[in-house]
């Protein structure tokens, strides 16, 4: 599933490409709006919170969209070949006179009032790459701890604690911090809490740098999908595990956890 920094990524492309120019097309083959017509607004912004996306148009409406677990937004010129936007996966396609974003296998679409953002985002905690995450670190951690008898990698993978993380960051912080991924949450005290949430907020951030550099996958991972290849640290076999423990691989609802055993080493 894309993680925070994907989303922020995506967000600034889509910027780009929509704002300050009236929309000249706008198909959302999605069932609940499929009747909303935005043709003629004019995208003041793009902007991520976590991983949702939200579009902002000049007469007051947000597009909303959430790229579950493989969904994409692509940007081309208008007129060309793919910027038409078709096939069964293509879920949005938003043009100007210029340029074309095409949504594919979007998990979420709808269209609601900016004014009611708040309301539909009531429910997640501070997105750890938000301009205003540092002011909010300690409620970060705070949420974070609410349930502390919960594995920490399955905290910070619930949205309600702090947004924007999935596996690949949740892998790559505990790894940096040599944290064990299913010490309870509770057994951290305030500041290892605010520790790893500042790691994840420096490690997402890099991604997102090296992503307007270069390109998504520019970011060299420690961990992450590195199942037996030797830890970058100590040379051990990197181990996969899942939510449910370390012994447990990810079936079901439960996310794959990689982490070093000797670097992370139970305590």
């Amino acid at each position: 599933m894309p993680e925070g920094d994907v989303l922020r990524l995506t967000a600034e492309r889509l910027g780009a490409a929509l704002r300050g120019s009236p929309l000249v097309r706008a198909e959302l083959r999605w069932p609940s709006a499929a009747g909303v017509d935005l043709v003629g607004a004019t995208a003041r912004e793009s902007v991520a919170y976590g991983k949702h996306l939200l579009t902002r148009f000049d007469d007051g409406r947000t597009l909303h969209t959430h790229l579950r677990m493989d969904g994409t937004w692509r940007v081309y010129r208008t007129g060309t070949r793919e910027a038409a936007g078709r096939g069964p996966a293509v879920r949005a396609v938003l043009a100007t006179a210029s340029w074309a974003c095409v949504g594919r296998h979007l998990g979420m679409l709808d269209v609601l009032r900016t004014r009611d953002e708040p309301r539909l985002l009531a429910h997640l905690g501070p997105d750890v790459l938000g301009d205003d995450f540092p002011g909010r670190l300690d409620e970060g951690a705070r949420r974070l701890a609410e349930d502390g008898a919960r594995p920490v990698c399955a905290a910070l993978l619930d949205q309600r604690g702090v947004a924007g993380l999935g596996t690949i960051w949740t892998a790559e912080s505990l790894f940096a911090t040599r944290r064990w991924p299913w010490t309870p949450v509770g057994a951290l005290d305030n500041e290892e809490r605010r520790a790893l949430l500042v790691t994840a907020r420096r490690l997402m951030g890099r991604s997102v740098a090296v992503g307007r550099r270069s390109g998504l996958g520019g970011v060299e991972l420690a961990v992450h999908g590195r199942h037996h290849k030797p830890c970058r640290r100590c040379g051990t076999p990197v181990a996969l595990g899942s939510t449910a423990g370390p012994g447990r691989r990810p079936e079901g609802g439960e996310r794959a956890i990689y982490w070093c055993p000797t670097c992370q080493a139970a305590p």
